[in-house]
Parts: C-alpha cells; structure tokens; sequence
C-alpha cells in the first residue's frame, strides 16, 4: 500500500530515503512532558513577577499595618494580646517574612492593634517599604505553591490540558494576584482549603495516605481565617464519602445487599472523618502554643457578648480561649451596621447580593465564561460527575455563608470563588459523550496509565474535529483572560472587567478593597512630585499609611473653612463615593486633573 502523502511529511518515515524534518506538532507530541512543565514554569513566573511587582510598589493597605504589627509581636515577645479576631497562622506565615527585616518595636510600647501597625511601621525607625516587602514575600511564595494545588487537582480530572487551562486562570486572576501580593489572609485560608479537599478527593483511592494530610490543611484553614468554619462540616462529609467510595471499590469490598458489611463501612468513614476532626483542631491548638507555649491570654475588657447559637458554638469549639474570644469578636463586627456601595449607590447595611454582583464586575468575562463550562461538564460528565461535590458546593456553601454577612467590604470575602472555579474551569476540555464503559475504566486506571495523560489534550485540536472544539474554545477565553489581567497591570486591586469600563471605572460601581484600600500612597507622592513640585495639597486619603512618611505634605480640606481650599484636591476614590455633605461641596466646582492607580483622584480647585 502507497504511503499518504500526509504520512510522509508528519516526521515519522522517510521521504527519498532521508528521515524527513519533523514539523512543529511532531516536536510538541515527542517533548510533550517537557512542554508542559515549561508552560507551567512560564505561568508561574508571570504570576510571581505580577506579585512581586506590585508588592513592591503599592503602600500599606488598610489591612496590612494590624497584621504585621501583630507578627512582629508574635516574634519579638510571644504574645497572643493583639488581633484576636483572627487566628494566628496567617500572621505566623507574615512573621517568617519579618525575621529577615528585623523590625524594631519598643517593647514598652502600649496601645491599640491599630496604632501598634501605626508605630511600626512608621514611628520605630523601620523602613516601611522594606518592612512590607518581606511581609508580603511569604504570602507571594504561598500563592504560588498553591497554583501547583490547582495544577495538580485539575490535572487528575481534565488531563494535561485541563490542567494547564486550570492554572492560567489562577495565575491571570486579577483577585488572586492582587490579594495574593499582600500580608492579608484571604488567599492563605482560600488556598489552604482548597488543598483540604483536593487530598480528601485522593483519599478516594488511598483513604489512609492523603485524610491525615487532609485534616493538616483543614486545621490550616481555621486556623486562618474564622470565616471558614462553615467548611469544616462539609469537608467531613466530604471526607465520609471518599471513605466509602474506597471502601466499596477495593478488594475488600462489600458484596451488594450486605447490611452489615454496609455498616461496618459507613462506620469506619464516621470514625476517619472523626479523627480528621481531632487532627484539625490539633493544628489549631499548635498554632497558638507556636505564639505562646504558656497560652498566656486576657480577655479585652469590651469583648461582645453572644446569644443562642452562637453562644452554643462559642461555649463548646474544642479550641483554645482566645479562638473562642475572637469569635465573639467576629460576631459583634457582624452585629454592627456597615456602610456599603454598589454601583454608585451608597446604603447602610448589607445587601445579600453584593459578593455575587461585585464578582460578576471584578472577574474577567473569558473566566467567568469557563467557570460555567466547567461546571456544566463536572455535572454532565460522567467520568467528572464524582468531583462535583468536592469542587462546587464549598465555594457555594461558603458563598451563601458571607452573603448573610452585614460586611459589603469587597470581593475578598469570597475569594475562594476564583480559587475553587479555577479548578472546576480545566474540566471545559473534557469531551461530552464518552462511553460509559471507557468512563469506568478511566475511573479505575491509575493516573499514570488514563489515555489523557500519554497524549496531549491540544493534538486533538487538529486530529479529531469533535472533541477538539472544547479545547479550542478554552484556549482562545484563556487568552481572553490572560489579555485582559496584563493590560491592567500593575493595577489589579482595582480591576473590572471591560463590560464594566475596566479599571477605570471601578469605582463608579464599587469601593473599600475593591478599588481603593490606600495602596496608592506612594504612587501619588511620585507624581505629585513629578508633576506638581511645591504646590499646596488638600488631601482626603483613605488607608493606613502616613502621608509624611513618603514625603506628602498635605491638609485635610475638612478641617478649614471651604473658601480656604484652593489648588490640588486630592481625594481616595472610596472617599468620593462616600463622600459627605462637606465634601462635596468641597468637589462640585472642581476640576478633575488626573488619577493615580485608578483608586485616588487629583481635582483642581478654583
């Protein structure tokens, strides 16, 4: 039989005697393990010198001073007294970025979480730029070995294709990057959570490896951030089911209709997750003693008082006291009444469709897209179909947890969203319609033998038209993606999508964390020297920074009379939109010059 004249010019036998040239596609398909490590490397190095970047450029956020203050403390004296709201993990992480800055705090010092941030970072000799970088490097470095998680978790689940898919979403997320560079908590408990359930997914297999490791990662969660407590639960049931599934696949399994075998089954399920349990709260014990090992402790003289339920699950957390106090601390933020803004109307109180509205304006169109693919294919799918519980109800759980919260601060309350749906996204490529027969055998293959992984997911765009249309379309909303994060570069605090007027706009629609948290700070002093040397600044700013420190000398215009205030007006964007009668009178003649970061407005006043 002739050779096809498309068999003879593939780069797999010879033309006229000589091996022919192997084209493009051949070198991907023989390389294929070393492309894609290098494709990972390259999302990675964009997202850490996006961070990076940006870390090194933005000043204090509101946040920011209260948590390396208390790190500082943490290190230097040992001493659990400030910042009981949240546990100390994430600020253990932050204070393993300070013992290279040595900041220097006066160990007499006495006041409030607020003026400790205050004190040392602008008040003890410390540079705050240095300081704030190397508490920011630990949370980075965080960042990114949580998007090998996501790698790895989609990876088992959409191939290598998938998985890459899965990753460039987590690495262009504007949210992810911008709180990802920052000494917050938000991506630390989000990451952290998502690690929890990946492994209780392997302990489908090898219950007895990944539940312990499981439960680390739970522990590590709460231990985080309170917020994540509705997760535990469910993280436990999840950890049931993989029991189960292991149970009722292996060699020993039960034969069907066997009650006893059935019960001896769901018994030792209900004892893993138990024990799960008892290692979670182990981690958080150890994160305190890590603090103090005398577990010192003095409850604030103000502590909120709690009632019902609440109380309930105050009065009987196997935690330590200060855990239980911070709780209470939690609680009586949510019994305040909070100012919230959403697009362009300022209200008091909590609307419950504020995170969902404010995410469907701070992600991307392209992400937002293949979050739906994703998810329709993990419930249509029958091989995915498994994963579903463990990839889209805790980011739904915990979703429907912050809406009944009284806090309209930010997407930041729902931060796991993009973590967890980048992962649901890499399972867009997955074809429809597999038999079901291939589906189960899939199921049972070990990972390193499934047919996804000995050939690549992208050679199927050219060789089968069918099933390659998923992935064509995956890749051209990835880029989608990637095009709209690096074109708000550096500025991915305040970013919007285009249908909202990008960046820019943000602030017509949104405020606090979302646009303007006082990151920019040290940008307007850049400018303000560049462009406006020696004039007089009226400044209305919105953060935790010192303007003096970075060489601002400014007057708040609120504390003059009106007709005084002439020149530079420079107000935070999130100042304007809850602006006063005082000040806005201070704004209506006046007129805008330029902005800074997209989160502060200069105006010139007549």
């Amino acid at each position: 039989m002739p050779t096809s004249l498309a068999s003879r010019h593939d780069g797999r036998v010879p033309v006229n005697g000589a091996p022919a040239p192997r084209t493009l596609l051949g070198r991907l398909r023989r390389h294929e393990r070393a492309v894609f490590v290098v494709a990972v490397a390259l999302l990675l190095v964009q997202m850490a010198v996006a961070m990076v970047s940006t870390a090194v450029e933005q000043t204090p956020t509101i946040d920011e001073p209260v948590y390396v203050g208390t790190a500082t403390v943490y290190v230097q004296q040992h001493d659990l007294r400030y910042n009981p709201e949240h546990p100390p993990l994430g600020k253990l992480i932050i204070g393993t970025g300070l013992l290279f800055a040595h900041p220097h705090l006066d160990p007499a010092f006495q006041g409030d979480q607020t003026e400790l941030g205050r004190h040392v970072l602008y008040e003890s000799g410390n540079d705050p730029w240095r300081v704030m970088l190397w508490a920011r490097l630990p949370v980075i470095v965080l960042t990114l070995l949580f998007g090998l998680v996501v790698l790895a978790f989609a990876r088992e689940l959409g191939g290598r294709t998938g998985a890459l898919a899965a990753l460039a979403l987590y690495a262009f997320s504007p949210d992810v990057i911008a709180h990802g560079s920052l000494a917050t908590l938000d991506v630390p408990a989000s990451g952290f959570l998502l690690t929890s359930v990946w492994l209780v997914w392997r302990a489908r297999r090898r219950p007895f490896l990944y539940l312990p490791l499981s439960a680390v990662a739970l522990g590590a969660t709460v231990a985080t951030k309170m917020s994540m407590l509705p997760a535990v639960p469910l993280v436990l049931l999840l950890a049931v089911l993989s029991v189960w599934h292991a149970g009722a696949r292996g060699r020993d399994a039960a034969p069907a209709g066997d009650p006893r075998a059935k019960a001896r089954l769901l018994g030792r399920a209900a004892a893993a997750a138990a024990g799960m349990a008892v290692v979670a709260v182990a981690v958080v014990w150890v994160t305190y003693l890590a603090v103090d090992p005398r577990l010192r402790w003095t409850a604030p003289a103000d502590l909120p008082s709690v009632h019902g339920l609440r109380a309930l699950l105050v009065g009987h957390l196997p935690v330590p006291r200060p855990y239980r106090d911070g709780m209470r601390v939690q609680f009586g933020f949510e019994n305040a009444t909070w100012q919230g803004f959403l697009f362009g109307r300022l209200y008091q109180g909590s609307l419950w469709y504020y995170l969902p509205a404010a995410l469907l304006v701070k992600t991307p169109l392209g992400m937002m897209a293949l979050w739906a693919a994703g998810s329709l294919a993990l419930l249509t799918v029958r091989r995915l179909r498994p994963a579903a519980p463990y990839l889209l109800i805790p980011p739904a759980l915990l979703l429907a947890s912050a809406m009944t919260g009284s806090r309209d601060l930010g997407v930041r309350y729902a931060l796991f969203v993009p973590v967890f749906l980048a992962v649901a996204a890499g399972c867009a490529v997955v074809p429809r319609g597999r038999r079901p027969e291939r589906a189960e055998a899939e199921e049972r293959r070990p990972k390193w033998a499934e047919a996804e992984e000995r050939r690549p997911k992208w050679a199927g765009i050219l060789r089968r038209p069918g099933p390659g249309r998923p992935r064509t379309v995956t890749a051209a909303l990835v880029l989608f993606v990637a095009v709209s994060s690096l074109l708000t570069y550096p500025y991915y605090l305040p970013y919007s999508n285009e249908a909202f007027g990008g960046p820019g706009k943000t602030y017509l629609r949104l405020h606090d964390s979302n646009v303007d948290w006082g990151q920019d700070l040290g940008r307007l002093a850049d400018r303000l020297k560049a462009n406006h040397p020696h004039e007089k600044v009226w400044l209305v700013y919105k953060g935790a920074g010192v303007p003096s420190a970075y060489g601002i000398d400014a007057t708040d215009p609120r504390t003059v009379p009106a007709a005084r205030v002439h020149g530079l007006l420079v107000v935070s964007d999130t100042a304007i939109d809850k602006a006063d009668a005082r000040l806005k009178a201070l704004l209506a003649p006046s007129r805008r010059v330029e902005e800074i970061g997209h989160s502060i407005t200069v105006f010139r006043r007549p």
